[in-house]
């Protein structure tokens, strides 16, 4: 974590050290492996589910998306080189929960397709909402710093598009990952109430 704080309290790596921090981050990666493996069945399902983590979670995504985020770091970019730092990073992992829980579920084609589009979108506007939150949220709030990164050059929406049309932004990506819902009619409500959250949230 870049961040003394999160959520009120301190990070791990603060309390307890960059070496500890990073052996907590090792465990709960395995751990997550561990349940799909024990608890997801049939096991071709298990297998499956592991299969579309690991490669949410490494290189191509997880991995290669913060890499991509601190290589850009005073470096410039644009909005498409911003979305995809951030569709490979927080929207990664956010996508691939919703995929998980359609492969579980033993969802339809299309019904994984319409959750994987849903989660892609709420991915991108959640990081939108946080880069409008670091710019003007309340750190009490927060429970965490605010402005720090402007101050360490990084690529937000903000500063490539302003506050007006980053929020606009946000509002249209999550209208649209809404409507990718349709086909779950009456059941979608949920998933409706948290793109709202996302798009509301002030922490």
């Amino acid at each position: 974590d870049d961040d003394d704080m999160r959520r009120g309290q301190p990070s791990c790596h603060a309390k307890f050290g960059e070496a500890t921090a990073i052996l907590a981050g090792d465990a709960l990666l395995a751990q997550a492996f561990e349940v799909l493996a024990k608890d997801v069945t049939p096991p071709d399902t298990a297998a499956r589910c592991c299969g579309v983590l690991a490669h949410a979670a490494g290189a191509s995504n997880l991995v290669g998306g913060q890499e991509d985020d601190l290589r850009n770091e005073f470096a410039g970019g644009g909005t498409e080189d911003l979305e995809r730092i951030h569709r490979r990073k927080t929207g990664a992992m956010i996508r691939v929960s919703l995929r998980l829980g359609g492969m579980i579920g033993r969802g339809s084609p299309e019904q994984i397709t319409a959750l994987d589009a849903y989660g892609q979108g709420l991915g991108l506007a959640f990081q939108i909402v946080d880069d409008l939150l670091d710019l003007r949220g309340d750190a009490s709030t927060m429970g965490k710093k605010t402005g720090k990164d402007s101050g360490r050059g990084k690529l937000t929406f903000p500063a490539l598009l302003g506050e007006a049309e980053s929020r606009r932004r946000a509002e249209e990506i999550i209208k649209s990952a809404c409507s990718s819902l349709a086909i779950f009619r009456q059941q979608s409500q949920p998933l409706e109430a948290l793109a709202k959250y996302v798009l509301e949230r002030n922490h």
